[in-house]
């Protein structure tokens, strides 16, 4: 018997991999209605992205294999960087100082129980 699985990326998110990864932890291994009502209740910038990106999971599982969210798991969640953007701020003395602003990307994979 196969695996049911689908995945799901989503690229450039505009927000740093280390803090994305905090919102990621809370929800790895878990099915996705638990996941979905500890990401509603997550006050933290990146749980609507990956809100969405559940959901898009859910639907994709849906109209490929015509099953329910009660049924799917997350079996794989990652976060990886994504190109950073540079920018500079001009600092004292005639310097320019250097900011980059890290940007990241969701893998995620769920699986028919």
């Amino acid at each position: 018997m196969e695996v049911k699985s689908t995945k799901v990326k989503v690229k450039n998110i505009a927000q740093s991999p280390q803090k994305l990864r905090l919102v990621a932890d809370l929800v790895r291994g878990k099915d996705v209605e638990t996941a979905l009502d500890i990401l509603q209740l997550t006050n933290r910038k990146g749980t609507k992205t990956l809100q969405g990106a559940i959901l898009s999971g859910v639907a994709n599982a849906r109209d490929l294999f015509s099953v329910d969210k009660g049924e799917l798991v997350i079996s794989h969640i990652s976060v990886d960087g994504a190109p950073s953007l540079k920018r500079v701020r001009f600092a004292s003395k005639g310097r320019v100082s250097r900011i980059t602003k890290r940007r990241s990307h969701i893998n995620l994979e769920l699986t028919v129980k």
